[in-house]
């Protein structure tokens, strides 16, 4: 691919140049959905709100017991990765009988549906970890990788994934 033709790597931007040239090399190769899929061969079958609730719900009894309870857990089809986050952590207050009510939300993009379960429980770990830590600051990513210790390989496979997914929508169409 001549490289003034080669898209950007926006996924990527915080990492080494030569973790993007390595990557580079595979789109170039067409090999970059094969080296994924062949690392992550599998999907998870979380598939509904309901089942999503209860993965996170598990992972929170495992790792965050002490944390406040979570309201609700869903997919968000409106969610958008290029705009916005892989999910997203709300606390919505709400006055009730005089008392300040706190209910903790967290959606996850729909895309995420059908992704191998290491890209999912990377992304549920994510935003549990926001309930105790608001920040991405060394106590969040020590937490992240205490719920996964695979997590940093995790989130960088998971942007792999998702400049293979953006690499997919430029194409252009086959006549």
């Amino acid at each position: 691919m001549n490289p003034a033709a080669r898209p950007a790597l926006p996924y990527l931007a915080g990492y080494p140049e030569a973790l993007r040239q390595q990557v580079q090399g595979l789109i170039d190769r067409n090999e970059l959905a094969a080296h994924l899929h062949k690392r992550y061969p599998q999907r998870h079958q979380v598939r509904t709100d309901a089942a999503l609730y209860d993965y996170t719900q598990a992972l929170k009894s495992e790792f965050l017991r002490q944390s406040p309870p979570l309201a609700k857990v869903i997919y968000a089809a409106r969610l958008h990765v290029i705009h916005n986050a892989l999910g997203t952590h709300t606390t919505v207050a709400r006055v009730q009988g005089g008392q300040l009510k706190a209910k903790r939300e967290i959606r996850i993009s729909a895309m995420f549906r059908d992704t191998p379960p290491e890209f999912l429980k990377m992304i549920v770990v994510h935003e549990l970890a926001h309930i105790k830590e608001r920040e991405h600051n060394k106590a969040f990513y020590a937490l992240c990788q205490h719920m996964e210790p695979d997590y940093h390989q995790f989130e960088f496979d998971l942007r792999l994934h998702l400049t293979l997914q953006e690499l997919k929508s430029t194409e252009p169409a086959a006549d």
